[in-house]
């Protein structure tokens, strides 16, 4: 009698799990759930549910609230990459274990907000780019390019924030030098968001630096392709073209005297530099035509 009672409790939590626990005979190996900021405990068992994730959304949220994870649901896009019980698909989601790769998006140097905006656009389902360039209007200049990775589900808040906290980061070692450059540090990131469209290299940035800081030390118009308003208005733009990096920022700190007031690249990239504006016809006839 008592062998018979074991095998009727053995028997019973085998249906138990193969009912409630075990994951749903459709379950969707590979797919990627979405958990929004915010989202509630139940649903998240409800989308889980429709997705075929979970056979039974009391089961889920009795693991979860086990677990001490009820009022803590991690918004993430999570991949589950076989099929798992309940419990497990609990315990990932009330610890955050997305085991989602992240976007990878590398913003170059000198991108201003709208190629930016268009990059992150292409990457992040929740990324709005209308709202990102009402957001980062005056932000130009002040979003450090480089590689950044985000969940998927990252929106514009998230990037403007990582991007101008990365340029305070950049940036807060640089301000004794920018102090004692006597400029400002917005007419640094001004010139440098220049330069980085002006020079073509390494070899170029600092005496480029220097012969435009001395047309506006003299009064002189900038004449920078990169600012076409510069052939008649004098000094700097009002705000950066662009957002600038770190050897760019360097340069526009540290500049490179010469004797030259003008220069241009040829068509193979090279730079040429000139004393005055006779030398400097002299080789626009040389290496551009």
């Amino acid at each position: 009698m008592e062998n018979k009672k074991i095998a009727i409790y053995i028997s019973s939590a085998i249906v138990f799990f193969i009912l409630f626990l075990s994951a749903p005979r459709d379950f969707p190996a590979g797919v990627t759930i979405q958990v929004e900021k915010g989202a509630s405990l139940r649903s998240v068992s409800s989308i889980l549910k429709q997705e075929h994730i979970i056979k039974s959304k009391v089961a889920f949220e009795f693991f979860v609230i086990l677990f001490g994870k009820e009022k803590n649901i991690i918004s993430a896009n999570y991949t589950f990459e076989r099929k798992l019980p309940v419990f497990e698909v609990a315990r990932r989601i009330g610890g955050g274990e997305h085991r989602t790769a992240p976007a990878s998006v590398t913003i170059p140097e000198g991108f201003d907000v709208n190629q930016i905006g268009d990059m992150f656009a292409l990457q992040l389902q929740n990324f709005n780019k209308t709202e990102f360039l009402l957001k980062a209007k005056d932000m130009e200049g002040y979003l450090f390019p480089d590689t950044y990775f985000f969940f998927k589900n990252a929106d514009e808040d998230v990037v403007l924030k990582s991007m101008s906290d990365n340029f305070e980061k950049k940036i807060v070692p640089l301000r004794p030098e920018i102090l004692a450059s006597g400029k400002s540090e917005k007419d640094i990131i001004i010139m440098a968001s220049i330069i980085e469209r002006e020079a073509k290299g390494d070899d170029d940035r600092e005496v480029i630096s220097g012969i435009l800081w001395r047309r506006i030390g003299i009064n002189m118009a900038l004449q920078v392709d990169a600012v076409p308003d510069s052939y008649k208005t004098r000094g700097l733009p009002k705000s950066p073209i662009g957002n600038p990096g770190i050897e760019a920022i360097n340069a526009a700190i540290h500049t490179q005297n010469s004797p030259y007031l003008y220069y241009l690249h040829d068509k193979e990239g090279a730079i040429h530099y000139a004393k005055n504006f006779i030398e400097h016809k002299a080789n626009i006839e040389k290496y551009l035509k």
